[in-house]
């Protein structure tokens, strides 16, 4: 199984209160960024069998973005394991649901999402080899349901640039006489 992992993107300020912060949406960076690691994921073919989101409204959001993206049809599923005060056990018991799905996306905030993804690398050993950034998207291919190996991780900014390049590249050139 491929487990994409996926931080929510840019959210603005933290709310004061613990029930706001539940609430707070994505700023208007955090479509952009969604929506250019969508293109870039749907440009690399990738194909989901389930998307798994933090029931938190900026990870939803920025679930919704990336699946219209890649054109992923499926209801987005929602868990508590992947709120940012959620535990490694809550999240493998979560991800077992899912290991007779080919690729599995989840999405969530940090800290528990570096901290999954880089316990998964370790084999539970390292919660911090990986620091995923706000829209940042790591290909992990699990060996089993406990550890796995990182394939390749994008940022925002690489996105945009990939993005930007291959708009530019299909603008016609007009000659200069």
């Amino acid at each position: 199984m491929v487990v994409y992992f996926l931080r929510h993107a840019s959210a603005g300020q933290k709310r004061s209160s613990a029930k706001q912060d539940e609430k707070r949406p994505l700023d208007k960076e955090g479509v952009v960024q969604s929506r250019h690691i969508g293109r870039l994921l749907a440009a690399m073919n990738v194909e989901l069998d389930a998307i798994v989101s933090s029931p938190l409204k900026r990870a939803t959001q920025t679930a919704a973005l990336v699946a219209n993206e890649v054109g992923y049809e499926g209801k987005i599923e929602l868990a508590v394991a992947m709120r940012p005060d959620s535990r490694f056990d809550s999240f493998r018991i979560m991800l077992e649901k899912y290991q007779r799905k080919e690729a599995v996306m989840v999405v969530g905030h940090n800290p528990s999402i570096s901290e999954f993804a880089s316990l998964v690398l370790t084999g539970g050993d390292d919660g911090d080899v990986l620091d995923l950034k706000k829209a940042a998207v790591a290909r992990v291919e699990m060996k089993g349901t406990r550890s796995g190996v990182l394939t390749w991780c994008v940022t925002p900014r690489i996105a945009r640039a990939l993005y930007e390049v291959a708009s530019a590249s299909s603008t016609p050139k007009t000659s200069r006489k």
